[in-house]
């Protein structure tokens, strides 16, 4: 049977009082008998349970992360982010993949509501009416990471993906000189890739440029339909001489579906991504890429998150982070 905190008191021979606030870290217990109890700990194996111990604080040092894919590196290095300040501020995290499925996201929140969680970083798509009210009746902070929420009403962390994207068009047209640029967004249509498709247009408007719609295709953030974007787009009457992609994952399939065809990048073909991953310095030639900083938007939003949870003074809970263009050898420059 495990040991419980009863047989810890029994073996030291104090109250089981003593043992919790020996445990919960209580100052109020005598040196002595602090090491008394911390030997008992120690020669019985017990194991304090969180959970338990956060019916009675109301705090069980436990953060909850709802992500989209936990084998996706942009989220992996989200996770990341957020578990090195978890544990630098001594909280331990539990980790669930939503595959961006809206019943699953909001079964995954209750079922972390269930095990008493402090708060609850989440990620996904998008945030629905039913997100928001969820969370607002949780009485526990929550923090979106790399989400954006239309309302502002939930504290989040992102970067401006409308800029981004206009400022990696900025790079293909003038510098590279491309006048006829195709662009592969996510089929989600979260409401960050609503930013990036009106970045994209308001670019190229803006630059006197069409965007018809049959330049814009939708992937799923696959390399296999980075595969196939290439090969639409390339077999059009009028192909394009760029193409713009809303993950590195989906450029490097369209890198390599050009290559397949014989084209040569960035002669041929030039290609930008966006996240920069470890993918985007694996293929050849490298990708010209959007930073997006997913470590850092992990540690930060877990950072605020220790803020609500300490009810220490927050400036601001709407927080962006800066983005850049990474130039490397997959566009003219």
């Amino acid at each position: 049977m495990s040991v419980t905190i009863y047989d810890v008191a029994k073996k030291a021979n104090v109250s089981m009082a003593t043992v919790s606030r020996v445990i919960n870290g209580n100052t109020n217990v005598k040196p002595t008998t602090r090491k008394k109890v911390l030997a008992a700990i120690d020669e019985l194996g017990f194991r304090p349970n969180a959970v338990a111990r956060g019916l009675a604080s109301r705090k069980t040092t436990s953060v909850g992360v709802i992500i989209p894919d936990i084998s996706n590196m942009f989220f992996a290095e989200l996770a990341r982010g957020i578990e090195d300040i978890a544990t630098m501020y001594k909280y331990h995290i539990i980790l669930s993949s939503s595959d961006q499925n809206l019943n699953r996201e909001l079964d995954l929140f209750d079922n972390m509501l269930e095990k008493q969680v402090d708060g609850v970083i989440f990620m996904g798509g998008s945030v629905s009416e039913d997100h928001v009210k969820a969370f607002k009746n949780s009485n526990i902070p929550v923090v979106l990471a790399a989400t954006v929420d239309e309302s502002n009403e939930i504290p989040s962390v992102n970067i401006d993906y409308y800029t981004a994207i206009q400022d990696a068009v900025h790079h293909l047209i003038e510098e590279g000189g491309h006048q006829t640029i195709g662009y592969v967004a996510n089929h989600s249509r979260s409401t960050i890739e609503q930013s990036k498709i009106q970045g994209f247009k308001d670019k190229l408007e803006k630059q006197q440029l069409e965007v018809p719609n049959h330049l814009i295709y939708e992937g799923d953030d696959t390399y296999q339909s980075g595969l196939k974007a290439a090969d639409y787009f390339l077999g059009l009457d009028e192909a394009p001489s760029a193409i713009m992609t809303s993950s590195d994952e989906m450029a490097l399939g369209v890198v390599h579906g050009a290559q397949d065809k014989g084209l040569k990048i960035p002669d041929d073909l030039s290609v930008v991504g966006f996240d920069n991953t470890r993918l985007s310095v694996m293929v050849r030639p490298e990708l010209t890429t959007v930073v997006q900083p997913m470590y850092d938007i992990g540690a930060v939003s877990m950072r605020l998150l220790t803020k609500l949870l300490k009810n220490e003074e927050v400036s601001e809970d709407q927080v962006v982070l800066p983005h850049r263009i990474i130039k490397r050898s997959s566009t003219n420059h």
